[in-house]
């Protein structure tokens, strides 16, 4: 437990922070190299297929958002423990997670199932993808457990300060899903070719992997966790805890996914070729985010530790520093993003129809990113400091209370240009309201303090 734990509260703040951000950046790297790999071949059936992907990923969000959101919990409450000296109490957490991961697997395979088309419409599908959407719907779903359970056993170990095996899962399986990618897609060598059916089971193939990973570090005695067969068993005052912050992340990540699903209605209205535009601008965005979901990581940790260690000075210390060095690595990304977007974009598709809709689509979407980490990172210690309903009602202005609003009012004067300046407007708005209520929780414990 030492030699990942003690570090949270001693070392030296700078070096600490990158360097529990470092695996967890090249975790997303990862991540975001699949989604560019995935995209780079899915376009090669044209933008039907990009906009049937883009459809279907706020279903996925749901999915993503429970195992966030209660890796969330997991993850702020084993490291409050170590800082308690809770090594028991750690334990029992730890083998919460399968039971959670069974449960909420099975709630996110068995709709997609019975109502596909149900769902396609929902999420706003037009009827030129629909099959596609249909087909990868379906596929994606069976790999709903073990997606849950890899962020569940990712945020578990990574509560304990062990940022290294977390990642290791994380790009396995996102190295397995690349390499399979083109031969299941485009039907290399002996396989046959499949198309975007190819795309569905490289990415669940991928996410079991993971999984078995996962379970490996964890019974191979690989991790700080001690599993017994009595940690197995549903605790209900853990569980209860774990929600009591994890809760409010999964709401928090349940709002994204409605946003994103009326987002795409919206756009809808104007043809599967905007569809596309918002699916290619996800994946260079997803770039982005190497350095917001890294850091993020490495801070959740970081401030539960030193809160439960009581050491105040410290986790506010951390909060600065992680939020103005995403700031300044956001800002460079966003000069080099909106001088070269053509050339970036000429990368995945050719179509000029396309392109003239994508091109100023992502220049606008994409031009406020340098708000955006800080206020993830905002919440982020909120979480940390286990004030979990802070974290969703500030999660809930960000992503839903402004936005939505935001989304109607310009898409009625803008048209389609008003769509894309939603994002940029409502982050700039919420970093704002986030960074209120951050500095006046700050000043709150200061005068408590003394």
């Amino acid at each position: 437990m030492e030699k990942y734990t003690s570090r949270l509260g001693t070392a030296p703040l700078g070096p600490l922070l990158i360097r529990l951000s470092l695996p967890g950046i090249a975790a997303t790297i990862a991540g975001s190299l699949y989604n560019i790999v995935d995209t780079f071949w899915v376009a090669r059936l044209g933008h039907e297929a990009i906009a049937a992907l883009t459809i279907v990923f706020p279903y996925q969000i749901l999915a993503m958002a429970v195992g966030m959101g209660t890796g969330t919990g997991i993850g702020a409450l084993v490291s409050r423990y170590f800082g308690e000296k809770n090594v028991k109490g750690a334990n029992l957490a730890a083998g919460q997670i399968f039971f959670l991961c069974v449960i909420w697997g099975l709630l996110f395979l068995i709709p997609p199932l019975f109502m596909p088309d149900t769902i396609l419409r929902l999420l706003g599908a037009t009827d030129n993808i629909m099959d596609m959407g249909r087909v990868y719907l379906v596929i994606t779903a069976f790999g709903a457990p073990a997606n849950v359970f890899v962020f569940l056993a990712g945020s578990l170990i990574r509560g304990s300060g062990d940022i290294v095996k977390p990642t290791i899962i994380m790009i396995t399986a996102s190295v397995i899903n690349i390499i399979f990618d083109p031969f299941l897609i485009l039907g290399i060598g002996p396989f046959p070719e499949m198309g975007i059916k190819g795309a569905a089971i490289a990415t669940v193939i991928a996410q079991c992997s993971g999984m078995v990973i996962g379970l490996y570090f964890i019974f191979a005695k690989r991790t700080t966790f001690r599993i017994s067969a009595d940690s197995l068993v549903p605790r209900w005052n853990i569980l209860k805890r774990i929600y009591h912050v994890g809760a409010p992340a999964s709401i928090q990540q349940l709002t994204e996914s409605l946003a994103f699903i009326l987002f795409n209605k919206v756009v809808s209205a104007y043809g599967s070729a905007p569809i596309a535009a918002v699916g290619l601008a996800m994946r260079i965005s997803d770039l982005a985010f190497m350095p917001i979901m890294g850091v993020s990581n490495a801070l959740l940790p970081v401030v539960g530790y030193n809160m439960g260690a009581g050491r105040q000075d410290r986790l506010w210390k951390a909060i600065k520093l992680s939020s103005v060095g995403t700031a300044i690595l956001l800002l460079i990304f966003t000069i080099i993003i909106e001088i070269w977007t053509p050339e970036v974009l000429s990368i995945f598709m050719k179509d000029p129809e396309v392109l003239k809709v994508t091109i100023p689509g992502m220049r606008i979407m994409l031009s406020a990113l340098t708000f955006i980490g800080p206020s993830i990172l905002f919440i982020t210690a909120f979480q940390g400091l286990s004030m979990g309903g802070m974290a969703l009602w500030l999660s809930l202005i960000r992503q839903f209370i402004l936005f939505i609003p935001v989304l109607f009012l310009l898409e009625y004067l803008f048209g389609l240009t008003g769509i894309w300046l939603t994002l940029p407007v409502s982050d700039v708005l919420s970093f704002h309201v986030v960074l209120y209520f951050l500095v006046r929780e700050y000043r709150k414990r200061q005068k408590h303090s003394l």
